[in-house]
């Protein structure tokens, strides 16, 4: 077989393993509003259960955040502010705002809302960095808008909590946010350490926040219910934090660098179709017809944005050089 040949295999290779992972992250993201619901519902506050998530999946990632580093701590001290941004909006503002959300509108609704968040990304290069959007880019803006009234109902008048908007609307801030540094390859962090790092930081604003009085933190022993089946409150607890939090993470990042940022993110939006079907499992919740509509236009638009931003193939992104041999640990 020609060396040609060989890399064109490890090449298919890697894209295919990068899409299952990244299936495998949208599909455990898009699991967390759901499982969220049945304990909101029983009395546990948005701020303590994005808290516990955050918290158990810090604990998880740490060590191999930390090892990731392999000594190089200085650069965890030249971007403590990036990673402080990072835990704080990207991390803890995102899944707070989103938690919140959900405890005023349908799941699915909150989580379409959310993922505006690649328009705002463009929006934002287009303002800070000069970075024009083309004619696609617009048109795909134009789709998703269109979208957003479907799934608001504006048309028909159905009642909508203005409040839960505002919140989603919040997590797309936090999710935006999220997109952008983690494209951010020139800072030298590997992903699972600004991964750990963040939620490192975003679980301690939450803790001070909630100790302080400035966050209400309030928990329940109660048995959480799932369309009519009931369970443990811990199921659910331990649930968000080590499949829809850190296995969601560690997959997420895993895809990303086999994938690019480009179709990484692209494949990241099945996390919103995820998460519709996980609530008409678990919920036996499913939006309105105009509302599943204003659902398919918002994804259109957001691939269409998505093409916009550069008429480079998704795949065309380069393999990482492999390292000396002389470097390789010992088995």
């Amino acid at each position: 077989m020609t060396v040609t040949a060989l890399t064109h295999d490890t090449a298919t290779s890697r894209t295919t393993t990068g899409l299952l992972l990244a299936v495998a992250s949208a599909a455990s993201f898009g699991l967390s509003g759901v499982l969220a619901r049945g304990l909101l519902d029983t009395g546990w506050s948005a701020g303590a259960t994005v808290a516990l998530r955050i918290a158990i999946a810090a604990a998880v990632l740490v060590v191999p955040g930390a090892l990731a580093l392999r000594g190089r701590w200085h650069l965890v001290r030249t971007n403590a502010g990036l990673i402080a941004v990072y835990g704080i909006a990207a991390v803890a503002g995102a899944q707070l705002c989103y938690f919140y959300a959900v405890s005023y509108m349908q799941v699915s609704v909150a989580l379409l809302l959310e993922y505006t968040a690649p328009v705002a990304v463009v929006v934002w290069l287009w303002l800070r960095h000069g970075h024009r959007p083309s004619g696609v880019t617009l048109l795909g803006a134009a789709i998703a808008a269109a979208g957003l009234v479907l799934v608001l109902d504006v048309v028909s008048g159905a009642e909508l909590s203005t409040v839960g908007v505002l919140w989603a609307l919040g997590a797309m801030v936090g999710a935006a946010t999220y997109f952008i540094i983690s494209a951010d390859e020139d800072n030298g962090l590997p992903g699972i350490t600004l991964a750990a790092g963040g939620l490192l930081v975003g679980g301690l604003v939450l803790l001070v926040a909630g100790a302080s009085g400035v966050l209400p933190f309030h928990a329940s022993t109660a048995d959480a219910v799932y369309d009519g089946r009931t369970v443990a409150w811990w199921i659910p607890v331990v649930a968000l934090g080590l499949v829809t939090a850190a296995f969601s993470y560690v997959t997420g990042i895993a895809a990303g660098r086999r994938l690019g940022s480009r179709l990484a993110s692209f494949v990241a939006l099945g996390e919103v179709l995820a998460a519709v079907l996980w609530a008409w499992l678990l919920l036996d919740e499913l939006p309105r017809g105009i509302q599943l509509a204003g659902g398919v236009l918002v994804l259109a638009g957001v691939v269409v944005v998505k093409l916009g931003e550069g008429r480079a193939p998704l795949l065309a992104e380069p393999l990482p050089d492999p390292e000396p041999v002389s470097e390789r640990p010992a088995a």
